[in-house]
């Protein structure tokens, strides 16, 4: 199983773990990450608001570099999955705008590819049982809310994976790896995204909504597929619950982590000794990390 790999900008600096632990599971699990080479930024979630044309011809450049190889795009990012999808259909559904992208970034791009989300890929590609049977350190104890947030599963002619209100991938996946995904009315609401950084009264307060319903839900730990999703929560959980007048200690995970974890791989080689919010004393609690021999990482 091979796949086109896009990154993203995020990947490479403030979501190194997400980058590590999808490497390593991805390897584990028999599939092929080719990174797509000299790939550019997709234009995340600011193009689009600023030049129509331009948020598609970045997402588009690196599909075309993909379909050369003829090989579909696989993208942990959640922001990336969406913008380069909205160029996959841009494309696909008119051919005045594939002639026009493909002049733009000069060379050709027919859409023949898909894009598709990593965790997508992870549970409808791998496939859930096949995830199961390589389990070795269950995440027996965990009570997790799966947060989706706004860009992964929605708009849904654009995603295209998941149910747009009550999405449940990233929840059955917990499920297979031994954890508990608790119910919640939270799993898609906005994070704030740049709005933590722009307005920060704004941001921290949608932080705050988030991990206080997850809370209340009786989840003690997050999982999520967005970079900027796992910051807003992870890195400002203290300030915005100082703003609330408030305090939280909900560990973060990447959902690659915790499939890391489940097989067998050890914290460090995973990046889980980089979060904000230290997550290793809430799974030795439970006795995660401690049997069987946890594998290491060389490769």
């Amino acid at each position: 199983m091979k796949y086109a790999y896009y990154p993203g900008c995020s990947l490479e600096a403030t979501a190194k773990e997400y980058n590590q632990s999808a490497k390593i599971v991805a390897r584990h699990l028999g599939i092929e990450l080719w990174e797509i080479p000299d790939w550019s930024c997709c234009g995340a979630t600011a193009a689009h608001n600023n030049d129509h044309l331009l948020s598609l011809a970045l997402p588009a450049r690196n599909l075309a570099l993909a379909e050369a190889e003829g090989l579909d795009v696989a993208v942990p990012c959640a922001a990336c999955f969406n913008r380069l999808r909205a160029a996959e259909e841009a494309v696909r559904e008119s051919e005045d705008m594939r002639a026009t992208i493909s002049e733009i970034i000069g060379r050709d791009y027919r859409a023949t590819n898909r894009t598709r989300a990593l965790l997508d890929i992870m549970v409808n590609e791998v496939g859930l049982e096949r995830i199961k049977e390589q389990v070795v350190k269950p995440l027996t104890g965990l009570k997790l809310a799966a947060y989706y947030g706004c860009l992964l599963v929605r708009p849904p002619k654009i995603t295209a994976f998941d149910d747009p209100e009550d999405p449940m991938t990233m929840d059955r996946l917990v499920e297979v790896l031994g954890g508990e995904a608790v119910p919640w009315s939270y799993k898609t609401e906005c994070c704030g995204g740049s709005l933590a950084t722009a307005r920060t009264d704004i941001g921290a307060r949608m932080i705050y909504q988030i991990l206080r319903h997850a809370r209340d839900a009786g989840a003690e730990g997050i999982v999520t597929a967005c970079p900027l999703c796992f910051l807003n929560l992870d890195m400002r959980q203290g300030q915005a619950a100082a703003a609330a007048g408030d305090r939280f200690n909900l560990p973060v995970f990447y959902f690659t982590e915790l499939m890391g974890i489940a097989l067998g791989y050890a914290p460090k080689d995973l990046g889980l000794t980089t979060h904000f919010v230290n997550p290793l004393p809430f799974l030795e609690a439970r006795d995660i990390l401690r049997h069987p021999a946890t594998r290491r990482e060389t490769a």
